[in-house]
C-alpha cells in the first residue's frame, strides 16, 4: 500500500470517527444531517485520493452512488424539517 494513502486514510479514519460521535450526540436533527453529509464527505474524498493515488476508476460507480445518497439524503430532512416546523403546536 502507498504511504500517502495509508496517511490520508488514518487523517479522514480520525476525522471519521469525531463526525460519528457528532451523529450519535446530536443534539438536534440537523446536526445529525450535516454530519451525516460531512461522513459521506470524507468517504468520497478517501475513495478519490484512492482513484487518484492508484490511478485508476475501479471506485468511481461507488463515488456517484455515495453523492447520490448523500443529496437525497440532505434533500429529505430538509423536507421533514420544513414540514415539522409548519405544524400548528
Amino acid at each position: 500500500m502507498n504511504p500517502l494513502l495509508l496517511v490520508i486514510m488514518v487523517v479522514f479514519a480520525v476525522a471519521a470517527i469525531l463526525t460519528v460521535i457528532r451523529i450519535v450526540i446530536g443534539p438536534s436533527i440537523l446536526d445529525r444531517a450535516v454530519a451525516a453529509d460531512v461522513l459521506l464527505t470524507e468517504v468520497m474524498c478517501v475513495l478519490g485520493a484512492d482513484m487518484a493515488i492508484n490511478h485508476h476508476t475501479r471506485t468511481l460507480p461507488v463515488l456517484i452512488v455515495v453523492a447520490a445518497v448523500g443529496v437525497f439524503g440532505s434533500i429529505s430532512v430538509a423536507r421533514y424539517v420544513a414540514r415539522r416546523d409548519n405544524t400548528p403546536s
